[in-house]
């Protein structure tokens, strides 16, 4: 985190949110690579499936966004992150006999997910140390002490 005024500002959240707007955003303006590593043991159509997911990560992008929800969001990108593991294997069984490179994408993939998981997790233990603006402290008044005022 850096300083910013007297408060913590989030550096995880921000960059995570954009990291999954984004590529939620590609899942509706390029779904064809994304029907193709959708595991085949799903029951449906494949573009449902990107579809949805897509969906998925722009909410919970829109959830890291916000103070009241970065924490919830933090862990909903978790258990997106873990969730779409399946496909990423998918994707390294499908390409295994591509060219190196491209082998060596998708196989890349796969390992990817732990920092992924635990940039989203640093996200939602960030979003439950800081407060939204305007929140009330427990004296009942935003930034005052308890006790009777005069």
């Amino acid at each position: 985190m850096t300083r910013r005024g007297n408060a913590m500002a989030p550096t995880a959240a921000p960059s995570l949110a954009r990291l999954l707007g984004g590529a939620g955003a590609l899942h509706f303006l390029l779904p064809k690579p994304f029907d193709a590593i959708v595991p085949r043991a799903l029951p449906g159509r494949a573009r449902a499936w990107t579809y949805a997911s897509g969906a998925t990560e722009l909410a919970v992008a829109a959830a890291l966004t916000w103070p009241r929800t970065r924490r919830a969001g933090g862990l909903a990108a978790a258990a997106l992150l873990t969730a779409v593991l399946p496909a990423n294997v998918q994707m390294a069984y499908d390409w295994r006999h591509r060219a190196r490179p491209l082998k060596a994408l998708a196989y890349g993939r796969v390992p990817l997910q732990l920092p992924l998981l635990a940039w989203a997790l640093l996200a939602a233990r960030e979003g439950g140390r800081e407060r939204p603006a305007g929140a009330v402290g427990p004296a009942g008044r935003s930034g005052q002490a308890a006790g009777p005022s005069r």
